[in-house]
């Protein structure tokens, strides 16, 4: 029972204490103190080592920033030029080959001509030629012809007749004939 009694005179005097510290009025004017204090020094140290340093470093990053916004614009300028030189480059190019294209298809056509007048100067001499020899054969078979025309004529008047047959007369027979 004593101790039942320790202990109620124990509740009994945390049930009549001020409660949270915190909300003790008593010692507001201290708190209130000592949260003016905290602030300033607070403020302090935010105001002279951590803002500089994030002001710095948001400082550093706006200019990396921007030096890289300029570079990009510069790079981007470069590749525009370099872009407007291939081009001009390709148009020289296609332009270049055209030229060689064409200048080439005149060589070959000149070559094409050349050879085209040659092989018709050829034709020409050996049609000639053969045109020669043609009319050579010609007159040759004709004069074969002849011949085998009085020689056959003048065995058929021998077969035919009793007398021979005039030589002469049967060649002029035959140039007659062959004449027309």
């Amino acid at each position: 029972m004593a101790d039942d009694a320790t202990h109620s005179a124990a509740d009994a005097a945390h049930a009549s204490g001020p409660g949270m510290p915190q909300l003790d009025v008593a010692t507001f004017p201290h708190q209130m103190f000592w949260l003016v204090v905290t602030l300033v020094v607070i403020f302090l140290i935010l105001s002279r080592i951590a803002l500089p340093r994030i002001a710095a470093v948001l400082a550093e990053r706006a200019g990396t920033i921007t030096n890289d916004i300029a570079a990009a614009e510069d790079l981007k300028r470069q590749a525009a030029e370099a872009e407007e030189a291939y081009n001009k480059a390709l148009a020289d190019a296609r332009a270049e080959a055209q030229a060689i294209i064409a200048e080439t298809r005149a060589e070959i056509q000149a070559e094409l001509d050349e050879a085209t007048t040659h092989a018709d100067a050829e034709i020409s001499a050996k049609a000639a030629e053969s045109e020669a020899r043609i009319r050579e054969i010609r007159a040759g078979a004709l004069e074969s012809v002849e011949q085998v025309a009085k020689d056959t004529a003048a065995e058929i008047v021998a077969a035919i007749g009793p007398a021979s047959a005039d030589a002469s007369a049967v060649a002029a027979a035959v140039s007659d004939r062959m004449k027309g």
